[in-house]
């Protein structure tokens, strides 16, 4: 799958697929035609696999519940292609997706997949740019694979990605911040003007989830994307964003938070329900935790 979408997407000036679809997703936002052709290639390539009950996507409003004649034990969450605002101008993008089993004998529903995270048996993502990266944890450590096109298969470059307890890089969208609370405010500030004679962190963000976590995951520091006035929840989606790279974090030895609690203990009620999330090197998070409970007292 990651190998076709990698050669539509290196192929998409030529092919005449940059643009826009002409349609909305369920998010409300314009389908890129790269959205809609990767969607149709996970959904068809999981479902012909015949290891999936129930496939929730990014693009489609409903889960997709797998025919009983063509189904396996596992249910993939995914985000087709992430940050395909960036297509056009050639940033990297990339898939996210969970997976999450369920039991034997069992008429699949949505209850199988609106559980924590916690709960997931495996979450990664595939990063199309300079090279085709796939990161990949089935729940003991995180382990990062380079595509080779002349073979056509991925290749065991990164072993056991550990981060840095602490980094030097925060990655944060500042044109939100006259919406933010006062903790996220606090924190961007002393990423800033550090008050304990530590040097300042560098302002580092791409607007591509997959790429700004793929470098937190790999140099440290804390990806942020808190609520706002304008959005309470955040932007980014539960199920397929903030639980696998959460999942990923928590693998490699950092942590992830909502801004109240653990994100992998998060229960959602929608297929698309979003939420805050600070995610990256374990110290870094522990400080913006820490000035959320000053808040609330």
């Amino acid at each position: 799958m990651f190998w076709i979408i990698a050669c539509l997407l290196w192929q998409a000036g030529l092919a005449k697929l940059i643009g826009l679809a002409g349609e909305t997703n369920v998010q409300g936002e314009e389908q890129k035609k790269l959205d809609v052709l990767s969607n149709e290639v996970f959904v068809k390539a999981l479902i012909s696999s015949g290891r999936t009950s129930i496939l929730v996507s990014e693009e489609d409003e409903e889960a997709t519940i797998v025919d009983k004649s063509m189904r396996g034990r596992y249910c993939v969450v995914f985000d087709p292609l992430d940050g395909s605002s960036n297509i056009d101008c050639g940033v990297s993008i990339g898939t996210i997706f969970g997976i999450y089993a369920i039991k034997d004998d069992h008429e699949p529903g949505l209850d199988d997949v609106l559980q924590p995270g916690k709960n997931m048996v495996a979450a990664g993502y595939c990063m199309y740019g300079s090279s085709c990266t796939l990161v990949l944890s089935t729940g003991e450590g995180v382990n990062g694979f380079t595509l080779d096109p002349s073979l056509g298969e991925f290749i065991l470059t990164h072993p056991n990605i550990k981060i840095p307890k602490r980094g030097k890089i925060y990655s944060v969208n500042e044109g939100n911040a006259k919406n933010w609370d006062g903790p996220t405010s606090k924190y961007v500030e002393k990423c800033k003007y550090p008050t304990d004679g530590s040097s300042p962190k560098s302002l580092r963000y791409i607007g591509s989830m997959v790429a700004d976590v793929h470098r937190t995951l790999l140099y440290g520091g804390i990806f942020l994307y808190p609520g706002d006035k304008k959005s309470p929840n955040g932007k980014l989606r539960v199920l397929y964003e903030v639980f696998p790279m959460s999942f990923l974090m928590e693998q490699a030895g950092g942590q992830s938070f909502t801004g109240t609690q653990r994100s992998l203990d998060l229960v959602p009620k929608s297929i698309h329900e979003r939420s805050p999330i600070f995610l990256g090197s374990y110290d870094d998070v522990e400080d913006i935790k820490a000035l959320y409970a000053a808040a609330e007292k």
